[in-house]
C-alpha cells in the first residue's frame, strides 16, 4: 500500500548522528527544503529522498557525508546548481540520482572525483553547459543518463575510457559535434541513445567494435556520410534507429550479418538503392522502415517477401505499379506504402491480410472501389487512403468485421477521393465505429445530409466533412459527441442555423463552417474561433456588427505582428 505523509523535513533529524540509512522516499506530500543540518549525519551510507515535493537547493553541507554510498533526490522540485564542493569528498558514492528536478547550471567537473560511482542519473532537469571530460575518469561507471536537459558542446573523447559502461543516454539535449572514434572503448555498452541532438559528421567505423551493443538510437540528428560497413560486426544488435538524419549512399550488404536485428529504421535520410539481397538473412527482423529515402525502388523488392515482418514501411521510396501478390501471405500488421506511385485496383486479396491493424496507402493512384473482401480485416484499427481515386460506397469499409476486443476503428482518413454517397445514416451504429477518434471524409462527392447518428460516437474527437456536397442542417445530435475538439464542415451546401450545443462543446478547439448556406445568428461560444470560420455564408443578422468588429481586430493584429 502506498504511503502518503505530508509536512516538511525537520532539521532535528540532523541530530541522529548514528543513523546509517534514511529512507523517506515516495511519501508523495513531503515538501519544503532539505535542511543543511543533514550534513551532520556523517555515518549515513544510504539517503533516499526521491519521489516527493521537496524544494530548494542541494545543501553544500552534503560534502560531509563522506561515507555515503547511495544518494537519491530524484523526482522532486529541487532547483539551483549542483554544488561542486559536494563531489570533492563523496568518494564512496556508488549511485547518484538527481533526475526529474529543476536543477540548472552545468555539471561540475568535480564529478570526476567520484571514483566509486557506478550509476549517474541526471536526466530530466535544466542542466546546461558541456559534459565535463572528467566523467571519463569514472572507470566503474556502468549507467550514465544525462538525457532531457539543455546540455551543449560535444561528446568528450574521454568517454572512450568508460569500458564498463552498459547504458549511455544523452538524448534530448543540444549536443553538437561528431561522435568520437573513441566510442570503440565502450566495450561493455549495450544501450546507446544519442537521439534528438544536433550531432554532425559521419558515424565512425570504430563503432563496429562494440560487441555487446543491443540498441543504437541516433535518430533526429544531423549525421552525414555513408553508413559504415563495420556496423555489420555488431552481432548482438537488436535495434537500429537512424531516422531523420542525412546519411547517404547504399545500405551496406554487411547489415545481412546482423542476425539478432529486430528493428531497422533508416527512414528520412538520403539513402539510395538498390536494396542488398543479403537483408533476406535477417530472420529475426520484425520492423523495417526505409520511408522517405530516394531509393527509387520502382518495385517492392522480392527480398522482403522472405522476411517475417510485423511492421513494413516504404513510404516515399519511388514504388510504382500494383501491389505485389506475395503480400497476401505475409504476416504484416502495420503497412505504410504511402506517397508512392502505386496504381490500378486495390486487389481483392487485400482481404486475406487478416493480420493488418494499420494500413496507409495514401497519396498514390489507386482508382477502384474497395473490394468486398476488405470486410474480413477484422483487426484493422487505422486506415488512411487519402489522395487517391477510390470510388464506390463506404459500406465495405464502415461495415467491416471486428474481432473483439480488437478491430474497432481508431482513425479513418478517406479524404480527397471519388467515394460516392450519401454517407450511411447508421454510421454511428456500426460496430466497427464504436471507438473511432478521428474521421476525415472530406473532398468526396457524397451529397446527402450529415448523419445524425454521428452523435453516438462518444469517443470522436476529430470530424472533417469539408467539400462533400452536403445539404440540409447541421444536426444538433452532434452535440452528443462530447469529446469533439475539431469540426470542419466547410465548403458544402448546409443550411439553417448552427446548433448552440454543437458550438458550445466543452472540448471544441477548431470549428469551420465557411462556404455554406447557413443563416441565423452565431450562438455565443467559449472557444476562440476566427471569423474566417464563418465566412461565405448568408449574413448572420444578429452578429453582423460583431463579425465586422472581429474582422477589424484580426486585421489590426496582423498589422501589429508584421
Amino acid at each position: 500500500m502506498d504511503t502518503l505523509i505530508s509536512g516538511t523535513l525537520s532539521p532535528s533529524l540532523g541530530n541522529l548522528t548514528f543513523l546509517r540509512l534514511l529512507d523517506l522516499s515516495n511519501l508523495k506530500e513531503l515538501k519544503g527544503p532539505i535542511p543543511p543540518e543533514f550534513g551532520k549525519l556523517t555515518r549515513l551510507t544510504f539517503l533516499f529522498l526521491d519521489t516527493n515535493k521537496l524544494t530548494g537547493s542541494i545543501p553544500t553541507s552534503f560534502q560531509y557525508l563522506t561515507r555515503l554510498k547511495k544518494l537519491y533526490l530524484s523526482d522532486n522540485y529541487v532547483s539551483g546548481v549542483i554544488p561542486a564542493s559536494v563531489f570533492r569528498s563523496l568518494t564512496s558514492l556508488s549511485e547518484l540520482g538527481l533526475s526529474g528536478n529543476q536543477l540548472s547550471g552545468s555539471i561540475p567537473s568535480t564529478i570526476g572525483k567520484l571514483a566509486s560511482l557506478v550509476k549517474l542519473d541526471f536526466h530530466g532537469n535544466n542542466l546546461s553547459g558541456s559534459i565535463p571530460p572528467s566523467i571519463g575518469r569514472l572507470k566503474n561507471l556502468n549507467y550514465l543518463d544525462l538525457s532531457e536537459n539543455r546540455i551543449t558542446g560535444s561528446i568528450p573523447e574521454s568517454f572512450g575510457g568508460l569500458s564498463g559502461l552498459v547504458l549511455l543516454y544523452l538524448h534530448q539535449n543540444e549536443i553538437t559535434g561528431s561522435i568520437p572514434s573513441s566510442i570503440s572503448g565502450l566495450v561493455s555498452l549495450q544501450f546507446c541513445r544519442l537521439s534528438e541532438n544536433k550531432l554532425t559528421g559521419s558515424l565512425p567505423p570504430s563503432i563496429g567494435k562494440l560487441p555487446n551493443l543491443q540498441r543504437l538510437i541516433l535518430e533526429n540528428n544531423k549525421l552525414t556520410g555513408k553508413l559504415p560497413a563495420t556496423l555489420g560486426h555488431l552481432s548482438s544488435l537488436t535495434d537500429i534507429f537512424f531516422a531523420n538524419n542525412h546519411f547517404v549512399g547504399k545500405i551496406p550488404s554487411s547489415f545481412g550479418d546482423l542476425g539478432s536485428l529486430q528493428t531497422l529504421d533508416l527512414s528520412r535520410n538520403k539513402l539510395s538503392g538498390p536494396i542488398p539481397p543479403q537483408l533476406a538473412k535477417l530472420k529475426n527482423l520484425q520492423s523495417l522502415d526505409l520511408s522517405y529515402n530516394p531509393l527509387k525502388l520502382v518495385r517492392i523488392p522480392e527480398v522482403f517477401a522472405k522476411l517475417d515482418l510485423f511492421r513494413f514501411m516504404l513510404a516515399g521510396t519511388g514504388i510504382e505499379g500494383q501491389l505485389p501478390s506475395w503480400l497476401t501471405s505475409s504476416s504484416v500488421s502495420i503497412l505504410d506504402l504511402s506517397s508512392n506511385r502505386l496504381s490500378g485496383k486495390l486487389p481483392h486479396w487485400i482481404g486475406h491480410m487478416t493480420g493488418l491493424s494499420f494500413l496507409n496507402l495514401s497519396n498514390n493512384g489507386f482508382h477502384s472501389a474497395i473490394p468486398a473482401e476488405f470486410k474480413n480485416l477484422s483487426l484493422l484499427m487505422d486506415i488512411d487512403l487519402h489522395s487517391n481515386k477510390f470510388t464506390g460506397h463506404l459500406k465495405t469499409i464502415l461495415g467491416k468485421n471486428v474481432q473483439d476486443p480488437l478491430g474497432y476503428f481508431n482513425s479513418i482518413d478517406l479524404s480527397s477521393n471519388n467515394f460516392t454517397g450519401p454517407i450511411d445514416e447508421d454510421i454511428g451504429d456500426k460496430s466497427a465505429m464504436a471507438s473511432i477518434v478521428s474521421l476525415d471524409l472530406s473532398h468526396n462527392p457524397f451529397g446527402g445530409s450529415i448523419p445524425k447518428s454521428l452523435g453516438k460516437l462518444t469517443g470522436l474527437k476529430v470530424l472533417k466533412l469539408a467539400g462533400d456536397g452536403l445539404v440540409g442542417n447541421i444536426p444538433a445530435e452532434l452535440g452528443n459527441a462530447r469529446e469533439l475538439s475539431t469540426i470542419v464542415l466547410s465548403q458544402n451546401n448546409l443550411s439553417g442555423e448552427i446548433p448552440k450545443n454543437v458550438l458550445n462543446l466543452s472540448e471544441l478547439q477548431e470549428f469551420n463552417v465557411s462556404g455554406n448556406q447557413l443563416s441565423g445568428s452565431i450562438p455565443p461560444h467559449k472557444a476562440v474561433i476566427p471569423v474566417s470560420a464563418f465566412m461565405d455564408n448568408p449574413v448572420f443578422p444578429a452578429n453582423t456588427l460583431i463579425v465586422l468588429l472581429l474582422l477589424i481586430m484580426e486585421f489590426l493584429k496582423s498589422i501589429h505582428e508584421v
